[in-house]
C-alpha cells in the first residue's frame, strides 16, 4: 500500500441518511452546511464531503441548484477540496445523482460501487417523534428499497464525469465492490492513483469487526498495491474506533455527521467541527501529521480549486 507520510480527514457534512429530527445540529439550510464546511475545514479536514437539502424540510436535495447556494460560499472562505456526491439518495436516478457533479466539475465526486441493501429503519428504534411527514417513511422504505449502482450505471458516472477531470471517492462497503473497481481498471476507465473509502456499518454492507477492517484493506492492497489512497469512514458508533484502527495501519479517515450524529456515548456531536477535531486529536496521538488541502491534493492527484466550475 502506498506510504503516506500525513493523513487526510475528510468530513461529511450533512448527507442524506439522517433526518433532521434526529439532531438540532445537522445541517440543513444552504447557510448551515456552508458555515459547518468552513469550520470543519477551519478545525483540519481536507477534504469535505456534499450533500444537499431541502431547506424546509431537510429532505435530500439533488438539484444543481440546491448545491449553487453553498459551493461558492465553501470555496471562496476555504481551501478544503470539496467532494459532491453522485450517492445522493437511494430513492433518486443515477441521472439525477450525478447531475451536480456534471454542472459543477469538482475535484472529486463520490461513487458508490455496487448496487445493494442500505437499511437504515433499525434507527427507527432509537427515533420514535418526527417533525416532517417523509422522515418515517423515508426510514422505513429501506425495509425493501435497492440502492440500484449497475454496471452500466457507474460505467455513465464515470464516462460523463472523468472527461471534467474530476476524480473519485470509490465507497467501498463490501469486498465485491473492490472488485468491482479493478473491473473498471481493467476496462481503463479509471486511472491512478484510486481514492478508495471503505465503509462500516450500514445494514447491507460489511460489518465493523476488526477483521472486516483487515479484509477490506488486504483485498485492496491485493488488487492495487501501490495505486491506490485508502481511507475509512465508520457509521454510528464504530466512526471513532474504526478511524484510529486504520489511521494506525496507515489510512486516511472520514468523519462527520453524514456518518455519525454522534462524539460520544449517548451525546450528540455539536458540530462537524466536534469531530474533526476528536479524529485529529486521535491521529496527533499515534504520532501522526494531519494532511493540509494541497497536501491532500498532491496525493491523491487532483486537478485544483481553479479547475472547477463554481
Amino acid at each position: 500500500m502506498f506510504k503516506q507520510n500525513k493523513i487526510i480527514i475528510s468530513c461529511a457534512v450533512t448527507g442524506g441518511i439522517h433526518t433532521p429530527s434526529m439532531s438540532p445540529h445537522l445541517p440543513v439550510t444552504p447557510e448551515e452546511i456552508a458555515e459547518a464546511s468552513i469550520a470543519a475545514a477551519e478545525a483540519g479536514a481536507a477534504i469535505i464531503h456534499l450533500h444537499a437539502r431541502d431547506p424546509k424540510t431537510g429532505k435530500p436535495d439533488q438539484t444543481p441548484e440546491a448545491f449553487g447556494k453553498f459551493l461558492p460560499q465553501i470555496k471562496k472562505h476555504s481551501d478544503a477540496v470539496l467532494n459532491l456526491t453522485t450517492g445522493g439518495s437511494p430513492y433518486m436516478t443515477v441521472q439525477e445523482r450525478m447531475l451536480p457533479a456534471k454542472v459543477f466539475k469538482p475535484e472529486v465526486a463520490s461513487m458508490n460501487l455496487g448496487t445493494m441493501n442500505f437499511g437504515l429503519f433499525p434507527m427507527l428504534k432509537r427515533f420514535k417523534e418526527f417533525k416532517h411527514d417523509w422522515e418515517r417513511p423515508f426510514l422505513e422504505g429501506t425495509k425493501e428499497v435497492i440502492f440500484r449502482n449497475t454496471f452500466a450505471d457507474l460505467e455513465a458516472v464515470l464516462s460523463e464525469l472523468s472527461v471534467n477531470e474530476t476524480r473519485f471517492e470509490f465507497e467501498c462497503y463490501d469486498t465485491a465492490h473492490i472488485y468491482t473497481l479493478a473491473h473498471f481498471v481493467e476496462q481503463g476507465l479509471v486511472a491512478p492513483p484510486f481514492f478508495i473509502q471503505t465503509v462500516f456499518g450500514i445494514l447491507g454492507g460489511i460489518g465493523i469487526h476488526p477483521e472486516d477492517v483487515l479484509h477490506m484493506q488486504r483485498t485492496a492492497n491485493r488488487l492495487f498495491g501501490d495505486d491506490f489512497r485508502w481511507s475509512v469512514l465508520g457509521a454510528g458508533v464504530s466512526q471513532m474506533k474504526i478511524a484510529a484502527m486504520a489511521a494506525s495501519m496507515g489510512g486516511n479517515v472520514r468523519v462527520g455527521l453524514e456518518d455519525s450524529l454522534w462524539i460520544g456515548k449517548g451525546q450528540l456531536a455539536q458540530s462537524n467541527a466536534d469531530q474533526v477535531r476528536k479524529v485529529r486529536s486521535i491521529l496527533e496521538g499515534l504520532g501522526l501529521e494531519v494532511a493540509s488541502p494541497d497536501e491532500a491534493r498532491e496525493i491523491l492527484k487532483l486537478k485544483g480549486k481553479d479547475k472547477v466550475s463554481f
